[in-house]
């Protein structure tokens, strides 16, 4: 008779604990365990909980709120407290794939980002300097002379340096003046100011001259001309993070309550959203920084549009699964709007090879995009064979993976646009 009061006792305590720990406790599942004799029992008790807690569902045992792909059928994690939801990000569930494609994407762009503001200003390619002599002109070669002078004090020593003058000035443009620069010593002054780029050790005179070249032209290009604002490019670059770091942190936290999940959606939608908006940017702007009127046309429609589908996905009705079809098509329509500024830059600059390659670029973006917007909405592969894609596979890591693909697609564009404003302004 004192065995029944001891083992309710016992329970009473693991519901007790469990409450205290933010969950809800049922008796019932202690049904057909041995007696609770003492503290240890308890705390087996306790722990067989937790590990029933914790599991993985399947759709059917979903709340309303967390079901949005019927034909992922199992793997589901529902109503796990924010310590389990964190630490789910090293487990294998249905949405570890969703979280670590965006998380690598999101450190790859971080990566790329720093990259971009430590070297690429300062890169200048020679083989693209298709104008050399209008920056000739237009350059203070007794400045470049001065410079030279700074960064090698024994260039004084040279013989015949109005020489080097004329050089630069006839020579350059051809990509030729190098040869007749070889029987100056020029190797070993240029070694002083480029020491971290110029070993002559085990290479060949031509490689050394290229090396060298490349270092003598960023030295002098800043000279020459003025880079152009990177802003829009940088833009593009946060868009994209933003987008990838939100995505990963919808798919991680969304299963917890059904408050966080509508603001992790909304986050998503958001990120969404601001890639494709700022994606606009560097095309639009580097395209029409000539034509003021244009580019404040495309930039300012973007921006709107981008703003009021951000304003729209707020709305508790977007996010239900009848309007996934929807969702798709309105970032897919923000997506083709980029398709007139492409056109009307190809009209302008239909001449220009860096216009049509980077015509060429966009269209691969595009076809990443498109792609992946039509597979997350027909859910394909995952509709054909229910259950089989629900770890790896199914149609929104494939559409996360696409992503990615088309914004680092999109990053290598922006670089051509940079050297061919650089090179060539307006």
């Amino acid at each position: 008779m004192e065995e029944r009061p001891r083992r309710t006792e016992c329970l009473d305590k693991v519901k007790m604990s469990s409450r205290r720990e933010g969950r809800t406790a049922s008796a019932e599942i202690f049904e057909n365990r041995s007696d609770c004799e003492d503290g240890s029992k308890v705390w087996k008790g306790k722990k067989l909980w937790n590990r029933v807690r914790y599991q993985l569902v399947e759709y059917h045992s979903l709340p309303g709120y967390l079901r949005d792909n019927e034909f992922i059928v199992g793997h589901y994690r529902s109503e796990w407290p924010l310590k389990q939801v964190i630490l789910s990000i090293f487990t294998i569930h249905n949405e570890t794939l969703n979280v670590w494609t965006h998380l690598i994407g999101f450190f790859l762009f971080l990566s790329l980002t720093i990259y971009t503001a430590m070297r690429v200003p300062e890169v200048v390619d020679l083989r693209s300097f298709q104008h050399l002599p209008d920056f000739l002109r237009r350059a203070d070669l007794h400045n470049i002379r001065s410079v030279l002078l700074n960064c090698l004090p024994s260039l004084p020593n040279m013989p015949n340096l109005n020489r080097l003058t004329d050089e630069l000035k006839t020579s350059l443009p051809s990509m030729d003046f190098l040869s007749s620069l070889s029987g100056w010593h020029v190797l070993e002054l240029l070694s002083n100011c480029l020491p971290e780029r110029f070993s002559p050790t085990n290479q060949t005179s031509d490689c050394v001259l290229c090396t060298v070249k490349e270092g003598a032209a960023n030295l002098i290009a800043p000279l020459m001309f003025q880079p152009i604002t990177r802003w829009p490019f940088f833009a593009f670059l946060g868009g994209a993070m933003f987008c990838l770091l939100s995505s990963s942190i919808c798919h991680l936290f969304s299963c917890h309550s059904e408050r966080l999940s509508y603001i992790m959606l909304r986050l998503d939608y958001a990120g969404i959203a601001a890639l494709i908006s700022t994606s606009f940017y560097p095309p639009v702007y580097y395209s029409f920084m000539c034509n003021p009127f244009f580019c404040r046309l495309y930039l300012g429609f973007i921006t709107i549009f981008g703003i009021a589908t951000i304003i729209f996905s707020l709305l508790p009705v977007f996010q239900n699964p009848e309007y996934r079809t929807f969702r798709a098509s309105l970032f897919f329509g923000m997506g083709m709007s980029g398709v007139a500024p492409i056109l009307h830059k190809l009209i302008l600059y239909w001449d220009q090879p860096e216009a049509l390659q980077t015509t060429v670029y966009e269209i691969v973006m595009g076809a990443f995009y498109g792609i992946g917007a039509l597979i997350y909405a027909t859910r394909i592969p995952e509709r054909w064979k229910p259950g089989r894609f629900d770890i790896a596979g199914h149609s929104h890591q494939l559409f996360h993976v696409l992503v990615v693909a088309g914004a680092y697609t999109h990053y290598h564009t922006g670089l051509v646009y940079l050297k061919w404003r650089d090179l060539k302004g307006c």
